[in-house]
Parts: structure tokens; C-alpha cells; sequence
């Protein structure tokens, strides 16, 4: 029986894990929390900061290959591991997404279209970048931000004072995008085959996920250019395993915003919405099993689940309705804004979950 290795102990590993034994394959994580939520169905585990080498090479002794749920896993640990251990997706994708700056660089220079942007160390370099770019822009920093954190909207003047303190460390200013709608797209790949799941359109409250809604309300056409332009983007970088990209949508234009080289949430409606999912591709990917093209089995909605939607999503649960699928991922701690769980409503449109459901959830 093969074992896979996940860098990361969160709800992406557990799902992970859960997808692996679907296949027969044994699963072990790595995390920093002794209560990680992964660690509850993995066949073992580590209890070791992310930069611990020597937790690291034990992970990586112990798996036939070894992938990652979490992005800022440090580069000078990571990379010497690539060339001892079998990590199949390699570094670069995680490189690549890392930095701000270098993401939507590395988008521009392989045929994505992006908002504009330039680097900011410093007030001159930001008042000169608002100057190129106008406003509203939008300022985050070029690494470790997450879910809306470390960015800032600058709408006049007297937001660029507001905005100095975030320039403690290097930022990016980007072009603001009055977008129609956000979209994202998961694909897997491996030496031969780019498997893509349907294209979702994502709502976000407070610059978290809330909603991701699938198959995507935009035109058909776009919707296919963004699909084809996404998996050559992942072939011209060389890319294989998961990725997922997001989008702003402005008429029939498409803007690269951001990437992840790991199994996405607005990729997790794929477990009881499609045919397979992003988890269970993954793992044929890292197990060296052909990958199965994806099918939405029907309209899907998955509504995030955050600390303070918890006991709604419970009693959402006791209902034990069809086609209602509750994901309560165990973390030990709720507290609002943190993402506890998830639910997929296979058999609904967006508008069919705005008149029956959302107002089962504080908005």
C-alpha cells in the first residue's frame, strides 16, 4: 500500500486524507498544532514546525510521495528536499505563488492577462506607483497575506497616510478591477493530461470566500477561454499536480488575480458535486494513477462555514436532508471570520440557495 506525505495538517489535509483512503492509500501529515484536524484520520502523523528539516526528512522517509496543503512552507527547507525525496509537483509552483510580485509577473509573462501593478517598499514608491496606476488601487503585502488580510483599498489621497503602516514590509500596488463577477478554476495535471473542474463563481464577504457557485452565471465563450488559457498557462510554467486560479470577470474580459498550487476552497464542491473531485485527483496524480475527467453531476452551491455560522451549520446538519452535505472540519477553536466547515447543496442554483437558505446564516 503507497503512503502520500502532506506538508499541512488543516482541512485541506484531512480532506486529502480522506480522498486517499477512498483509493487504498495510506496518508501522513505534518503540522505544528497537535490537535490539526488531518490528524484525526491520517494512519500517522508529525507534530513539528513547518522549517523543522529533520521532521521534514522523517515525513519524507516515511512516503512514496509527498505533496503540500500549505503555501508558506520555507523555500531553503523545501528545496534541497525536491531533489532527495519523491515531491512530484516540485517547488516551483509553490515558489511562483509565494510573492505578489512574482505571481503576477510570472502570469503576465506566460499569456494571462492581469490587473496592472507595480512593487511599493516605501511612500515615494507607493505615491509614484498611484500615480502610474490612478485610483482606486488596490495595496497588499507580497507575501503571507490570506482571506483579505494584509491589503488595503485606496480609494483618495488620504488613504495612502492610512496605508503607510502596511509598508513595514514590501508590498504591491495593484490596478483595482470593478469587476462583474469572480470565477476560479482547479485543474490537475500530470505528463500527459490536464484534468479541469467546472468553472465556479465565487462570493466573497469581508475578503473571505462565502459562496462558490457552480456551474458559473457568465458567457459561455468566456468561460472556455478561460479554461483553455488556464491549462496552457499550467503547461507553458511546467506545472503539474493541483492548481487553482482565480478570476475577476469584466465583460469578456478575463484578469488573472491570484494562484494556489493546492486544492482550493472554492474547489471543494467537487466531493459531492462532480464525479470525482479535486482531493481524489490529487492523489492519482501523487500515486501515479490516470486521472479521470470530471463531471458536474448537478447545479452545485458550497457555502463556507465560518466561526460564527458554526451552530447554524450543526443544525443545518441534525436535519439530515438530501443532497445537504455538512463538512465540519474539528477544529478545536471557533472564533468568527475562521473557517470551520463547509456545506455543499448539490441540486441548487444560487438563486434557489438565496430564497431557501441564506438567511439561515449571518450575513
Amino acid at each position: 500500500m503507497k503512503t502520500i506525505g502532506i506538508i499541512g495538517g488543516g482541512q485541506l489535509g484531512l480532506m486529502i486524507a480522506e480522498q486517499a483512503h477512498v483509493l487504498g492509500v495510506r496518508a501522513v501529515a505534518l503540522d505544528p498544532a497537535p490537535d490539526a484536524p488531518a490528524f484525526r484520520v491520517c494512519d500517522d502523523h508529525i507534530v513539528a514546525a513547518y522549517d523543522d528539516a529533520a521532521a521534514l526528512e522523517r515525513l519524507c522517509r516515511q512516503s512514496d510521495a509527498v505533496t503540500y496543503e500549505f503555501e508558506n512552507v520555507p523555500g531553503d527547507i523545501l528545496i534541497p528536499l525536491c531533489g532527495k525525496y519523491n515531491i512530484p509537483q516540485g517547488y516551483k509552483p509553490l515558489y511562483d505563488s509565494q510573492d505578489r510580485l512574482r505571481e503576477k509577473t510570472n502570469a503576465r509573462d506566460h499569456g494571462l492577462r492581469t490587473p496592472g501593478f507595480a512593487a511599493v517598499d516605501d511612500e515615494a514608491s507607493l505615491r509614484a506607483a498611484v500615480r502610474e496606476l490612478g485610483l482606486p488601487a488596490v495595496l497588499k503585502t507580497r507575501t503571507l497575506g490570506y482571506d483579505g488580510h494584509g491589503q488595503l483599498v485606496l480609494r483618495s489621497e488620504a488613504d495612502i497616510e492610512r496605508a503607510l503602516p502596511l509598508l513595514s514590509v514590501p508590498c504591491i500596488l495593484e490596478e483595482f478591477i470593478p469587476f462583474d463577477s469572480e470565477a476560479s478554476i482547479v485543474m490537475v495535471a500530470d505528463k500527459e493530461h490536464v484534468v479541469s473542474f467546472p468553472v465556479g463563481r465565487n462570493i466573497h464577504r469581508d475578503g473571505i470566500l462565502d459562496l462558490s457557485i457552480v456551474p458559473a452565471a457568465a458567457d459561455a465563450e468566456v468561460l472556455a477561454r478561460m479554461k483553455a488559457q488556464s491549462e496552457r498557462f499550467m503547461r507553458s510554467c511546467g506545472y503539474e499536480g493541483i492548481l487553482a486560479i482565480e478570476y475577476f470577470i469584466r465583460g469578456g474580459e478575463i484578469y488573472f488575480n491570484e494562484m494556489a498550487p493546492r486544492p482550493h476552497n472554492s474547489g471543494h464542491y467537487t466531493i459531492e458535486g462532480c464525479t470525482t473531485n479535486q482531493f481524489r485527483e490529487l492523489v492519482r496524480y501523487l500515486v501515479g494513477e490516470p486521472l479521470q475527467e470530471p463531471r458536474l453531476v448537478a447545479p452545485t452551491v458550497m457555502k463556507n462555514i465560518l466561526g460564527q455560522d458554526l451552530e447554524a451549520a450543526r443544525a443545518v446538519e441534525r436535519e439530515g436532508r438530501p443532497d445537504v452535505y455538512v463538512h465540519i472540519y474539528g477544529k478545536t477553536e471557533s472564533r468568527p471570520k475562521r473557517k470551520m466547515g463547509h456545506i455543499t447543496f448539490v441540486g441548487l442554483t444560487g438563486e434557489e440557495y438565496e430564497r431557501q437558505w441564506a438567511a439561515r446564516f449571518v450575513r
